[in-house]
């Protein structure tokens, strides 16, 4: 039976999120991005749904990283990081970032891209927007890093409707936990 948190202790003592809350959570609206580092030669790229704007004077937005990825270290030592707006003509990245082919640290190599001009990040040239960032705070939550990080340069490349975590036929719910949308009852 759930606690009053929607969490159950799971084995060794973790916790796990109860089906109704994963479905809670499944409906939350985020916007789908690549995040993008770059340490020495190491050009990597990362899905990243968890993203939104959390200030308007001064600009800042935030982007939660897992602590075990890749991405987190090479942030961690860099304090930068290059965001990708994913459209629905681009939508092939999303496929590529979430595949087992993406799973290495320099996986951008299949892709069109080019360092952005002042903290020389991959931006992705298939991307509807990029924008450099550097990290100002970082809170751990959870599994997750919060990177709260200041805008220092965007590029807008063609208009493209930005695709949403609707669009995609599966959430992310953080971890390894990856569940199939469930669409029933919806009206179109």
């Amino acid at each position: 039976m759930p606690s009053k948190g929607g969490m159950r202790a799971g084995l060794g003592g973790n916790c796990e999120m109860d089906s109704d809350l994963a479905a809670f959570m499944a409906l939350l609206t985020t916007g789908i991005y690549v995040l993008t580092v770059a340490d020495g030669q190491h050009h990597h790229g990362m899905s990243s749904s968890w993203v939104t704007q959390v200030s308007g004077e001064p600009p800042l937005l935030m982007a939660a990283v897992d602590r075990e990825h890749f991405s987190a270290n090479v942030i961690a030592r860099t304090g930068v990081f290059g965001l990708n707006l994913v459209g629905h003509r681009s939508r092939h990245l999303e496929d590529y970032f979430l595949s087992p082919a993406s799973r290495r640290p320099d996986n951008l190599q299949q892709m069109r891209y080019e360092m952005s001009p002042r903290l020389n990040v991959p931006w992705l040239k298939e991307a509807a927007a990029s924008v450099e960032a550097r990290v100002v705070d970082c809170v751990a939550a959870g599994d997750h890093h919060l990177l709260i990080a200041s805008p220092v340069g965007t590029r807008i490349n063609e208009a493209d409707r930005p695709l949403t975590s609707l669009d995609l036929d599966y959430v992310y719910l953080g971890g390894k936990t990856v569940i199939r949308r469930d669409r029933s009852g919806w009206q179109a």
